[in-house]
């Protein structure tokens, strides 16, 4: 579902270069269930942006379901981001004056789907995250796990192939963090590979992968326990036979 290979991305500040990610390869299956982590400047935002294609790379090679993602403009990104990836984020991005249904419809909005459609789909999908009952209830009357159930139901209306969290639970309590965690573990299960960006380790261990970064680099590749640093060359051997 994702290979990314010898990604380097840098940024100028002023007249200095500073370089974020460092030569990162990872393979991701779908239907994965991935977690990734590392502290504040380890890269981990900057890679999930190139995920999700709000970023570009500088050097190596990003495919997304066997494309090559490279220099595309922005409507060709906007138009894959609708086909593949959905997003959930941290401080949720809900449009304050619109109600829950409303916020889940919005993808569909964009994608000319006629309103009574979408809102049908809508409250379906407001169904599967248990928020029927508050559907047209205001973002401000939500609580925050209320709010980020939402959000999941928004990322998912569109039916991608990949959702990437940026920091889920980071606004919620641990109850709610592990209510959130056991519904993306419901929604893998259905086959949609899950990116997880967290600073939790109890969170990061209800996933099926532990990918650490440090420095710009992966620092250590953890599956079923079993902890794996690959080489370059014995990446794209793996990922090759794959």
């Amino acid at each position: 579902m994702i290979t990314l290979q010898n990604i380097n991305k840098s940024y100028q500040t002023g007249n200095n270069s500073l370089h974020v990610l460092k030569g990162i390869n990872l393979h991701v299956e779908a239907g994965e269930m991935v977690s990734i982590m590392g502290s504040s400047g380890s890269g981990k935002s900057t890679l999930l942006n190139i995920l999700g294609l709000l970023d570009s790379y500088d050097d190596g090679a990003y495919y997304l379901d066997g494309q090559l993602m490279r220099e595309m403009s922005e409507t060709k990104a906007a138009q894959l981001r609708n086909k593949f990836l959905g997003f959930v984020f941290q401080s949720f991005n809900l449009i304050s004056f619109k109600n829950a249904m409303e916020n889940v419809a919005l993808p569909l909005y964009y994608q000319g789907v006629p309103r009574r459609k979408r809102n049908k789909l809508a409250m379906e999908y407001l169904e599967r995250v248990g928020l029927v009952p508050w559907a047209e209830h205001l973002p401000s009357e939500l609580s925050g796990g209320q709010k980020q159930r939402l959000a999941i139901a928004r990322a998912l209306i569109s039916q991608p192939k990949v959702i990437l969290a940026d920091e889920p639970t980071g606004a919620l309590d641990s109850v709610t963090s592990y209510e959130v965690l056991e519904l993306f573990q419901q929604i893998n299960k259905s086959g949609i590979t899950i990116i997880i960006v967290t600073h939790e380790n109890d969170i990061a261990h209800k996933t099926q992968r532990i990918i650490r970064l440090h420095d710009g680099k992966i620092n250590s590749d953890e599956k079923n326990g079993k902890i794996e640093v690959l080489t370059e060359e014995a990446f794209e051997l793996k990922s090759n036979t794959r």
